[in-house]
């Protein structure tokens, strides 16, 4: 499975987003995840996925294609 695919499942399971509505230029505020939302998918992120987020920042401004990049530069160092 992707990157993209797994952050897809995660939005779906754990936040109930719309998988149509999941496009690498969606915004996260786009798909209703606040602040608190966010810091919840970088800890399941993690879990996931076996990677650090710890220093990545996310906003509700990012893009879904931002935060898969995020994920791949992180799983890469």
């Amino acid at each position: 499975m992707s990157t993209a695919d797994e952050i897809s499942t995660l939005l779906v399971a754990n936040f109930g987003t719309d998988p149509v509505a999941i496009r690498p230029e969606a915004s996260l505020r786009q798909l209703r995840l606040d602040s608190l939302a966010l810091e919840e998918l970088r800890l399941l992120i993690e879990e996931r996925m076996g990677v650090d987020l710890e220093d990545v920042q996310l906003t509700s401004r990012d893009t879904v294609a931002q935060l898969v990049d995020a994920v791949h530069r992180k799983a890469a160092a």
